[in-house]
């Protein structure tokens, strides 16, 4: 039997950032990854010959803003990870044309805001300037251990400096969701337009509680860091923390597919792959969902009620283009935009969310284009261009179609022939903006939700989130409500990845945690 001090399943971006930093530390660290390529929701693949496009996860700006990012930067440059953005990391595109762009400069956003609207751009300052008064207590609670002593100090400094009253004051503005924030702070329908969307990217909608506080949240992170992507694609991220860990002695292998963890009197002693090969190991870390820990890799029957509870997300949709020549917009000056959402705005939003939730495909879907050549050329020949888009309201199951035109199977099901009726219908938006567009395909690659989750068994039913995002299963309560760090119940085993705190996205931040928490 091998034998290592930390085994890992999976090789998403928190198990890669757990096992760099724990490897970094002199832990013999081994990963295991049931898919033949390590990463996770990090693929770079060959769009068309010359083309590499990021099929799943693009954009960095939660790593280069985290933790992990600081723990790992010199480590991941010496490897050659660069990151790239444009000076304009979103904006938005109603359908009659108008837009507004949303830059790294605070000034020339107020400025932009107050165009659209007088006194628009002024309350977005102040908005931004009473968030980062708070800025502190929310990262902090954001992306720190509920359950850890730095937590309950951060807690205590700040009942001590805003006093019980203003500390509950605080945190009970930081509920307000998103339609609350837009319609009491903004006039301008651009304006509300331009954050509406970004909720979604939260796994939120308009109306939910906190999404409010979450568009400040990525407003302030865009301004600070814009919407960075890796220069030559996504997957030289997951390649240079793996470079990280074989360098300090640990080792990745794929196609290995875990069937259980091995326990003894309470405690993890390593893992059991499919083929029946045992790993013995000090730790395991599991960066799976709740479902394939508690009801697969291990069996607690105290968790199955909690997994009856436990809720998924929305489906994620993605399109992409490979195109003979830049995009040519209808509406000047889009044309360095890094993530640009297409939307009738506000009421759109929650429109397309609301259809989403009851299973519909979206008469008008929320559209997420991302630009990778506005800030990285090397994606595409020399004069050409990708397109990355994302649909965040998929449903998982379908029932029906919003408009009534697309033919639906009856189980529901997502096949290829609804896969591509549905992306016929976002191509149809597009050519309303880009008129020559379909003259410039070279290749286009729709991604249904279905075929998320054959790329990633952690995506269930395409929800990249790894759960619902709703307050009940956040922060200190994910996934479950009594859920305390990291632990699952059985000493020596540890929950990491989108399900697990501080939640979804590229930050590496439950890894981070872990890892920290074992002494990296």
């Amino acid at each position: 039997m091998t034998s290592c001090d930390i085994a890992i399943i999976g090789s998403g971006i928190n198990a890669l950032t757990a096992g760099a930093m724990l490897a970094k530390s002199g832990r013999r660290v081994a990963l295991f990854e049931r898919a033949p390529v390590a990463g996770g929701c990090i693929r770079t693949e060959e769009l068309a010959p010359g083309y590499l496009h990021d099929p799943l996860a693009t954009t960095f700006v939660l790593w280069v803003t985290g933790g992990a990012h600081g723990a790992l930067a010199p480590d991941l440059a010496s490897h050659g990870v660069e990151f790239l953005t444009t000076e304009t990391p979103t904006g938005v595109l109603l359908p009659d044309g108008r837009s507004l762009g949303w830059s790294m400069d605070r000034a020339a956003n107020i400025a932009a805001f107050n165009a659209a609207h007088s006194g628009d751009g002024d309350q977005l300052g102040r908005d931004l300037d009473g968030f980062a008064a708070k800025a502190e207590l929310l990262f902090g609670l954001m992306g720190g251990d509920p359950w850890s002593r730095q937590t309950a100090l951060l807690l205590g400094r700040e009942t001590w400096r805003r006093r019980p009253h203003g500390l509950a004051s605080t945190l009970g503005e930081a509920l307000i969701s998103m339609r609350g924030w837009l319609e009491t702070s903004f006039q301008s329908d651009l304006a509300r337009a331009v954050w509406a969307p970004w909720c979604l990217h939260a796994g939120l909608g308009p109306e939910a509680a906190f999404s409010g506080q979450m568009g400040q949240i990525i407003g302030f992170a865009l301004e600070a860091a814009g919407a960075p992507i890796i220069k030559g694609g996504a997957a030289r991220m997951a390649q240079a923390l793996l470079a990280i860990i074989t360098e300090h002695g640990g080792s990745i292998r794929t196609n290995a597919e875990v069937a259980r963890i091995t326990t003894t009197q309470g405690r993890a002693t390593g893992i059991e792959l499919a083929g029946g090969e045992r790993i013995a190991a000090g730790k395991v870390l599991a960066s799976v969902t709740p479902n394939a820990l508690y009801a697969g890799l291990t069996d607690i029957p105290e968790r199955r009620d909690d997994l009856r509870k436990y809720r998924y997300g929305k489906g994620n949709f993605q399109l992409h283009y490979a195109l003979r020549r830049p995009v040519t917009w209808a509406t000047p000056g889009l044309e360095r935009v890094q993530l640009l959402h297409l939307t009738p705005g506000l009421d759109g939003v929650s429109k397309a969310g609301n259809e989403c939730a009851r299973g519909l495909l979206p008469e008008v879907p929320t559209i997420c284009l991302g630009q990778p050549c506005a800030a990285d050329p090397s994606r595409a020949p020399e004069g050409a261009a990708t397109l990355w888009l994302q649909m965040p309201e998929a449903p998982r199951h379908v029932r029906g179609d919003a408009a009534g035109l697309i033919d639906v199977p009856p189980d529901g099901r997502w096949t290829p022939a609804l896969r591509e009726a549905f992306a016929d219908r976002i191509e149809a938006i597009l050519l309303h903006h880009i008129p020559d567009l379909r003259e410039s395909i070279v290749a286009r690659r729709a991604i249904s939700p279905a075929d998320l989750e054959e790329y990633n068994h952690n995506l269930v039913g395409g929800d990249p989130y790894g759960g619902a995002c709703t307050l009940d299963q956040l922060f200190a309560f994910r996934p479950f409500a009594g859920s305390k760090r990291h632990e699952t119940g059985i000493k020596g085993l540890y929950h990491i990845g989108a399900s697990t705190h501080p939640g979804p996205g590229l930050s590496g931040g439950s890894g981070f945690l872990v890892a920290k928490e074992l002494g990296a």
